[in-house]
């Protein structure tokens, strides 16, 4: 009943439902063929004056659903279903012309059928109108013409018109219906088809972002150290300082050594290689001594209230914090010292600060950079808040809260 620009996917849900068409079809001709044979043996049994006649019009019709009829359902092809519906409308008419008071009504049950499966909305109900009128025409033209007769007819046909357009109408709705919803079906499927397609995208990009900032809150920093201590073995042998050259040395190969573990465990997607098999506290004293070791540099932890239990994220959160604050701490403020505090909030949570006496800098003016940046994306990701505090001249303070 209504047009199809191509043929869908049997995979989809308008698909489904234009096989389950094709598939009806069978019983269509079926039901036509069954009709066709009961008017030819209704006409054998009557045998009436025009018997050869009758019988030449329904081959007539057979041959045109052969040819022309059977192509024309589901508008797969509305030149040959019109064709065929002309063809088998007007033949209809000669069989009541020629018998008026025999059987041929009992093929309407398939031509007003035939007619809503074959044509457009558009194009049928016109065309049962016009077939109804000429049933009406043949009727008055075969009876004589008298008040009661003339009335008898027209109710007779404006009842056939009636029911016929209802019907049709209503299962024109039905199936149009069917078809909007079948379509609404496999818009939704392919809405969610993109959109799982735009998550696992997304996915893929906050994974990376997440692994970058991995690298360059550990591996980055790692061998910033290794840079700085190489340089300053330099030094120290260029000194003739063979002891401090062997320290320096000894802080190279653990630096690089803590690298090599960080980097197997981001591959691994493990917890960061500082955390393993101790607490937070104990990681964050392991990175003050570090730092204050590889930069010449005072550093003090101060561990403030009761260690509560924190969500994995949010000590991962507050150690690349840490790291990525003293790492700064070391390159850029020239400070002589500094201390990094954890508190512990009675109602969970903690709060991490490290601040400097370095040079300080106006965090307006000044662009953050991307370590910053991550430490800020990092503390969101765990709905946490991140903020730096600073002034030209009066060190900085870098502070992160963490929920429990």
């Amino acid at each position: 009943m209504t047009d199809r620009d191509c043929d869908p996917s049997p995979q989809t849900s308008s698909g489904q439902l234009d096989e389950m068409w094709r598939r009806q079809l069978v019983w269509w001709h079926t039901l036509f063929g069954a009709l066709l044979g009961v008017s030819a043996v209704l006409m054998l049994v009557t045998r009436g004056p025009h018997l050869w006649l009758q019988l030449a019009c329904l081959t007539g019709m057979a041959a045109a659903y052969a040819m022309w009829g059977w192509r024309g359902f589901g508008a797969m092809n509305v030149r040959a279903g019109l064709l065929y519906l002309t063809v088998a409308w007007a033949l209809f008419l000669v069989l009541l012309f020629l018998d008026a008071d025999g059987d041929p009504w009992i093929l309407t049950f398939a031509l007003f059928p035939q007619t809503w499966a074959i044509l457009e909305r558009r194009r049928a109900v016109p065309f049962v109108i016009v077939a109804v009128v000429a049933f009406a025409v043949v009727r008055m033209w075969q009876t004589s013409v008298t008040g009661e007769s003339v009335a008898g007819i027209l109710i007779s046909s404006v009842i056939m018109l009636a029911l016929s357009l209802v019907l049709g109408l209503f299962i024109d709705r039905i199936v149009r219906e069917a078809d909007s919803r079948a379509r609404v079906i496999d818009e939704l499927r392919q809405t969610q088809a993109q959109l799982a397609a735009a998550e696992r995208a997304r996915g893929v990009l906050t994974e990376r972002e997440r692994l970058s900032r991995e690298i360059h809150d550990t591996l980055a920093q790692g061998f910033t150290s290794v840079v700085a201590l190489a340089r300053a073995t330099e030094s120290a042998l260029a000194r003739g300082d063979v002891q401090t050259a062997s320290e320096r040395l000894a802080l190279i190969e653990a630096t690089a050594a803590a690298n090599l573990s960080e980097a197997r465990l981001i591959v691994a997607e493990l917890t960061p290689g500082h955390l393993q098999s101790r607490t937070l506290s104990e990681a964050l004293q392991r990175l003050v001594d570090a730092v204050a070791a590889e930069s010449g540099m005072t550093g003090r932890l101060h561990v403030v209230g009761d260690p509560v239990a924190l969500a994995a994220n949010s000590e991962v959160v507050l150690l690349r914090t840490a790291q990525e604050a003293l790492a700064n701490v070391r390159r850029h403020s020239g400070a002589s010292s500094f201390t990094v505090t954890l508190t512990y909030a009675a109602e969970g949570g903690a709060v991490l600060e490290v601040s400097d006496d370095g040079a300080g800098f106006d965090p307006q003016a000044s662009h953050r950079g991307y370590g910053l940046d991550g430490a800020t994306a990092r503390a969101a990701e765990v709905e946490g808040r991140f903020e730096v505090v600073s002034t030209a001249g009066e060190g900085t303070t870098v502070r992160v809260e963490v929920p429990a």
